[in-house]
């Protein structure tokens, strides 16, 4: 079950950091006891699968952390393949997803913990929905990363509800 991030008196990236972490949790929950096939069924309305929403949040990580280390993301999909980055492909399972974002976790936390200041700034590529020449802070980030997983996770809430009648604990 998800923990209650609590703040962490004089640490703000801890505490970032324990939010994010609270929402990663309530994603990875959502397909306890679940088999590869319940997790990549669609139950409602919505194209998204749990093991699909997994797979899209670490990516999204994954990209983030790369944006702020100003570094080329080594996943990164094109237009055509977008579609792949909300569904387990080839061999792909539950457990490599998972094992992939523990990864992406332990570099953006290392990667947070080292930046001198949340204050520092990395530039935004050039798209349609962020401003030109835009930079945000690595404190945006993070707070970026809580809203991404949070609405997500309120999606898997739905899925895994409208699936076998599970409700999220957190």
């Amino acid at each position: 079950m998800a923990q209650l991030s609590t703040e962490i008196p004089g640490d703000e990236r801890g505490t970032l950091l324990a939010f994010v972490e609270a929402q990663r949790t309530a994603l990875r929950e959502s397909v306890l006891g679940l088999d590869e096939e319940q997790a990549a069924s669609r139950p409602s309305a919505s194209e998204l699968s749990l093991s699909g929403l997994l797979k899209h949040a670490a990516e999204v990580e994954l990209n983030w952390l790369r944006l702020a280390q100003q570094q080329p993301n080594e996943v990164r999909r094109s237009r055509e393949a977008w579609g792949e980055g909300f569904q387990l492909v080839g061999s792909e399972t539950i457990p490599s997803v998972l094992a992939f974002w523990d990864g992406v976790t332990r570099e953006v936390e290392d990667f947070i913990l080292a930046v001198p200041s949340l204050d520092e700034v990395f530039p935004l590529p050039e798209a349609p929905w962020f401003p030109k020449d835009a930079k945000v802070s690595m404190r945006w980030m993070l707070l970026h990363l809580v809203e991404e997983f949070a609405r997500h996770a309120g999606h898997a809430d739905i899925v895994r509800e409208t699936l076998d009648g599970t409700k999220a604990m957190g």
